[in-house]
């Protein structure tokens, strides 16, 4: 499998705020990892991409590829 669309964020990764799976992963500069699923990942990034050093990976994306291949 080619390693560029190898997801970064698994099933193991869980929400900080209600552990559901994570979709969003937001890296501060301090070194402190913020996972979100997809509701809370919209309810919170707007804020945290304001900041200044951060690194936010979105996969949200995900979410409607597994839903197509459901169907």
């Amino acid at each position: 499998m080619n390693a560029t669309l190898t997801p970064e964020l698994t099933a193991a990764d869980r929400c900080d705020r209600c552990g559901a799976q994570a979709y969003v992963r937001a890296r501060l500069g301090e070194g402190l990892e913020l996972h979100f699923c997809a509701h809370h990942g919209r309810a919170h990034l707007d804020k945290l991409r304001h900041l200044e050093d951060i690194d936010i990976l979105d996969e949200t994306h995900r979410l409607h590829a597994e839903e197509q291949a459901t169907i």
